[in-house]
C-alpha cells in the first residue's frame, strides 16, 4: 500500500505543485510549451511500452484492439461534451474539468499498472504532463480575475480527484492475471493517447511553434528508456 500512496502521490501532487507556482509566477510561453512537448512524447512511450504492448502479449490482438477502441472513443466522447457544454468559459471549472478529464485515464493506468508491475515510465510522465498543465491553468484563471485563494482550493480539489484515480485502479484490479489486467491496461492506453493528442500537443504547439516537436522526442527517448 506504501508503494500505492507514492504513486498516488507523485502522480497527482504535480497539480497543486504548478497550481502553486502559477498563482505567482508566469513562466514564458516556450518555458511551457517545451515541458507540455515533453511530456506528451513521454506519454507516448510509456502508451506504447508500458500499457499497450503488454496487454496485447497477454490479451492478444481482437481483445487488445477492442478495449484499446473503447478508452479512446470514451475519452473523445466526454471530451466533446465538454467543450460543448463549457464554450465561452475557458477560465472557470471548464479548464479545470478538462486538465481532469485528461488526468484521470492517466492516473487510472497508473494504478493498474501496480497491479502488475508498476511502471516508473509512466509515473515519470503522468508528473512531467501534471505540473505544467496545473501551472499554465493557474496563470489563465489568475489572468481572468480569480484569486488566489481560490485557483489553488480547485486545483487542491483536482489532485484529491486524481491521487484518488490511482488508488481506484490499483484496488479494483489487486491480484488479477494478465489476461484480465489486458483489458483495463488497452483501455487506458486509448484514452492516454487520445488525450496526448486532443490536449497536449496541441497546446504545446500553439505555445512553441514546429520546433517544440524536439522536446517530444526527448521525452519519447526518456521513456523509452525508462521502460527498458
Amino acid at each position: 500500500m506504501l508503494q500505492t500512496a507514492i504513486y498516488a502521490c507523485g502522480a497527482s501532487l504535480p497539480l497543486l505543485l504548478g497550481a502553486l507556482v502559477g498563482v505567482r509566477w508566469r513562466p514564458p510561453r516556450h518555458l511551457i510549451a517545451t515541458a507540455l512537448a515533453y511530456a506528451a512524447g513521454a506519454l507516448i512511450a510509456s502508451v506504447s511500452f508500458e500499457l499497450f504492448e503488454p496487454a496485447y502479449q497477454d490479451g492478444g490482438p481482437l481483445r487488445t484492439g477492442a478495449w484499446f477502441a473503447a478508452g479512446a472513443l470514451l475519452f473523445v466522447s466526454a471530451d466533446y461534451a465538454l467543450s460543448r457544454k463549457s464554450a465561452g468559459n475557458p477560465a472557470g471549472w471548464a479548464l479545470l474539468a478538462g486538465v481532469t478529464l485528461d488526468g484521470i485515464p492517466e492516473n487510472t493506468a497508473l494504478g493498474v499498472s501496480l497491479a502488475s508491475s508498476a511502471s516508473v515510465a509512466l509515473l515519470v510522465a503522468v508528473f512531467v504532463s501534471n505540473f505544467p498543465e496545473a501551472l499554465a491553468g493557474a496563470v489563465t484563471m489568475r489572468s481572468r480575475g480569480r484569486s488566489a485563494r481560490s485557483v489553488v482550493a480547485l486545483w487542491a480539489g483536482a489532485t484529491v480527484l486524481l491521487a484518488a484515480a490511482v488508488v481506484a485502479g490499483r484496488l479494483a484490479f489487486a491480484g488479477a492475471s494478465p489476461a484480465t489486467l489486458a483489458g483495463p491496461l488497452a483501455f487506458a492506453a486509448g484514452a492516454v493517447l487520445t488525450s496526448v493528442v486532443d490536449t497536449l500537443a496541441p497546446e504545446a504547439f500553439g505555445k512553441g511553434g514546429p520546433w517544440i516537436a524536439l522536446a517530444s522526442a526527448a521525452g519519447f527517448a526518456t521513456g523509452y528508456v525508462l521502460s527498458l
